[in-house]
């Protein structure tokens, strides 16, 4: 097969993407030139698909008609209505997806059908076959399905390829946290370890402020995000900025909206106080959950802190103080960040899209990686004369290096069973029922005969996180073979072409009009912002501005486009709000 690969960071709060080239990975900007594309959709009131930065502005103005977050979702039956449509988080996924990619042939001047996505180390099967599914609803062949903080850590590998050490990649990002343990040595990157919780990232850290807030008011966060959705999704915005300012000064300002959504004028009615050891002690119970990780990490790769020589960070989110101070605390050094935390893994990605595509400058390279999660059977065990079910064999064991092929034997509990039904399971519980169901088939054939009957139960787990089952019946050396597709709801090759073309239909917006777009959605969010004289003067130029797309004077467009981001970039100032237009991406 041939054709460029790009490589994709698909993340939770923003999406990035880069290309390998003979002078190492480089990033690719979207159509407003901004390297991170917010992992938001939206259905705006023409009805048209919008994603990323203008999705984010969109949902602070009709929330109801945006979502984000949905990374979170990859691998369930959970669904959104936008609009008159309702998504799934795979077609969610894949229209970002199709954004990045749209960027990318943009900027390279030819077709992309070829991709590398990463994924949190500790996505389950269910998410990872998800996020391949979500690529070819995209138009992308899924050439390999990367974990994050191994992607970070052959990006540092690349810059500084000199040296052997053992890394501790820490990745908070926006709703996900990983930990993984990496042997750097001459140009080999071997993953010695990975864990991680699913539900943590600077997501929470944002709700968690919000949350506060509103009890200081006596009203609960989970009942106003419900009752006043506009309310919740402004203040969370306004916290999120609080978040940011928290890193560089001891205390902020947050403007509480009022349940419409709208910003009172009035300090004294909307201005709340936060201050930095405030933020510390609402958050403490989100940091003290990253200690479980680090230490099942270190356990499985039968190492000490002490042995970790340098800690990495990636992830928005570690720009935090407290995270940074954390960090250093458990380890006794200060953690690096050479590389954009927000950046790295789609750079990394990048790298193993050469790697796939046989670069010449990474002839020298070798990474490999290991399972995330123990993958096994349904067995019964003995108790004197008594059979109980439900207990979890495994066959492959958390942390084993990828790919792989084990086998475990079995055997037939009854006289004359002429059957088994092999159940798979994914998780680290003793007993099944703590584990996660991924698949199942039944072996047939088995001849009569006592109980004890062998069947050799093999499973291959390949470097995509995809696994085949085989189990072979001993008497016969008939096998039956079954890769695991459970909870991928359904999407089969048929479904998958359904959803393609369900996506080509969706109205969307050209390309080229990206950044008209943009500023008339951001100017939308800030008229909620700002005081009368300035909406006066605002709505005179977005009047102006309307007309001239309207008419169509490219001149005129030009002209009314600079003066509108202009004044836009001084409202955003004066309202508070550093990001100017997402630059920094949300963590």
């Amino acid at each position: 097969m041939t054709g460029t690969i790009i490589g994709i960071d698909l993340g939770t709060t923003n999406s990035v993407v880069a290309i390998m080239e003979p002078d190492g990975p480089r990033l690719i900007p979207n159509a407003l030139g901004q390297m991170l594309t917010p992992s938001v959709v939206g259905v705006d009131l023409e009805g048209n698909v919008v994603v990323g930065q203008v999705a984010m502005d969109l949902m602070v103005t009709h929330p109801e008609r945006c979502t984000s977050q949905f990374k979170r979702r990859m691998g369930s039956e959970w669904t959104v209505t936008l609009g008159d449509r309702s998504f799934t988080p795979e077609e969610l996924s894949g229209l970002v997806l199709r954004s990045v990619k749209q960027d990318a042939e943009a900027d390279l001047g030819r077709p992309i059908t070829r991709a590398v996505i990463t994924v949190p180390a500790y996505f389950n099967d269910p998410q990872r076959k998800s996020t391949i599914h979500a690529g070819q609803i995209a138009g992308l062949t899924v050439e390999r399905i990367l974990n994050e903080p191994t992607a970070a850590a052959l990006a540092y590998g690349l810059k500084d390829p000199g040296g052997d050490q053992v890394l501790l990649v820490f990745d908070l990002g926006g709703g996900t946290f990983d930990v993984s343990v990496v042997d750097v040595m001459d140009g080999a990157i071997e993953v010695k370890a990975s864990a991680g919780e699913g539900f943590l990232g600077g997501e929470d850290f944002t709700r968690s402020i919000a949350a506060r807030l509103l009890e200081r008011r006596g009203l609960a966060f989970e009942h106003v995000e419900i009752s006043a959705p506009r309310q919740v999704s402004r203040l969370l915005q306004q916290c999120e900025l609080a978040k940011r300012a928290l890193t560089k000064r001891d205390s902020t300002e947050v403007r509480v909206p009022n349940r419409e959504g709208q910003l009172d004028l009035d300090p004294a009615a909307s201005v709340e106080i936060v201050t930095r050891d405030e933020f510390k002690k609402w958050t403490e119970h989100l940091m003290a959950r990253i200690e479980v990780p680090i230490r099942r990490a270190l356990g499985d790769a039968h190492l000490k802190r002490t042995d970790i020589q340098e800690v990495i960070l990636v992830g928005g989110a570690t720009r935090m103080p407290r995270v940074i101070e954390r960090v250093n605390d458990l380890f006794g050094k200060v953690p690096s960040c050479t590389i954009n935390p927000d950046e790295v893994v789609a750079l990394g990605a990048a790298v193993q899209a050469g790697l796939i595509g046989r670069e010449a400058t990474l002839d020298d390279l070798v990474v490999t990686d290991v399972a995330p999660f123990s993958l096994g059977i349904h067995i019964s065990k003995a108790f004197g004369s008594e059979q109980r079910r439900g207990y979890f064999l495994p066959v492959i064991d958390r942390n084993t290096t990828i790919p792989v092929s084990r086998v475990q034997t079995v055997t037939t509990i009854g006289s004359n069973q002429t059957e088994i039904k092999v159940e798979i399971y994914q998780g680290e519980g003793r007993r099944v029922e703590d584990n996660l169901l991924i698949g199942e088939f039944t072996v047939a054939g088995i001849p009569r005969g006592p109980a004890g009957q062998p069947i050799e139960v093999r499973f291959t787990y390949d470097l995509n996180g995809v696994l085949e089952v085989e189990a072979t019946v001993a008497a016969t050396q008939r096998t039956f073979t079954h890769v695991v597709t459970r909870h991928s709801r359904g999407l089969t090759p048929d479904a998958i072409a359904r959803a393609v073309e369900a996506m080509k239909i969706l109205k969307t917006r050209p390309r080229e009009e990206a950044v008209n777009r943009y500023l008339l959605q951001r100017a939308e969010r800030i008229f909620g912002e700002i005081g009368a004289d300035a909406r006066t003067t605002l709505g005179e130029m977005l009047d102006g501005f309307e007309e001239s797309l309207e008419i169509g004077d490219v001149e005129a467009i030009e002209r009314h486009r600079e003066a509108l981001a202009a004044y836009l970039d001084i409202l955003d100032s004066s309202t508070g709000d550093e990001q100017g237009g997402g630059g920094d991406g949300t963590w």
